[in-house]
């Protein structure tokens, strides 16, 4: 039997209509997370609400009006999806962790200092960001809120997005390998293959990341191979 507090009432509203559920609050989360979770793990029952503290079923009419159809499955993946979840203040401080790592990640990857067009260490994006008071919003996508604090951060560091241009020539022993992983590694922008096997390609990557491509080019060649950085912009 679930325990009372391990479950919550998801909401959802629209044309004047409300509909409610019972769920396990974790499992939905992880659900609207992208997770692969089964319905019958999250919801306690099967009963579509038009408020559960009443004991109030919605009505067919209304589900068909709002939902296009009145199966549970699809009605409570809808509301689970696009609803509210009231979540425990533990819940929230883990999701707005999770959050804030995706978001100093996705500086780090992107960001250069324009002074010396170097990747930003995270310990120095994490300072700046407690310095400029940034305040992350779980709500937020990732990339839409990396941009907006990037522009906060800029304040009090030299930090800017941008894009690497790098050049690589390849010993022949592993130019195929490397050739089938280029696109893996950013958008290539030129491929050519010398007389004698050799591969020389021109790739663009987020600027932050010029040291992970190096690392696993040096991994796929086991070292035997030629890294100019062209432009950084």
């Amino acid at each position: 039997m679930t325990k009372k507090e391990e479950m919550v009432i998801a909401k959802y509203e629209h044309g004047g209509e409300r509909f409610e559920i019972l769920v396990r609050p974790k499992e939905a989360m992880d659900l609207r997370n992208g997770k692969s979770v089964s319905l019958s793990d999250i919801v306690v029952s099967d009963t579509i609400y038009k408020d559960v503290k009443k004991g109030l079923k919605a009505s067919p009419s209304s589900l068909k009006k709002v939902f296009g159809t009145t199966d549970f499955e699809e009605i409570a993946r809808q509301i689970i999806l696009k609803g509210e979840i009231p979540l425990t203040a533990e819940q929230r401080k883990e999701i707005l962790e999770n959050k804030r790592k995706q978001v100093i990640d996705y500086i780090a990857r992107n960001a250069i200092d324009p002074k010396t067009n170097l990747p930003i260490p995270r310990t120095r994006i994490e300072m700046a960001m407690e310095q400029a008071k940034v305040q992350i919003d779980p709500n937020k996508d990732v990339e839409g809120q990396a941009l907006q604090v990037v522009r906060e951060i800029a304040k009090v560091i030299p930090i800017k997005i941008a894009k690497a241009l790098i050049e690589i020539k390849v010993d022949p022993k592993y130019s195929s390998k490397v050739k089938s992983q280029l696109h893996n590694l950013g958008e290539v922008k030129k491929s050519n293959w010398l007389g004698d096997g050799t591969l020389i390609a021109e790739i663009e990557i987020p600027a932050g990341a010029q040291q992970e491509v190096i690392d696993k080019l040096n991994s796929l060649t086991k070292g035997e191979v030629e890294v100019k950085i062209m432009q950084v912009k």
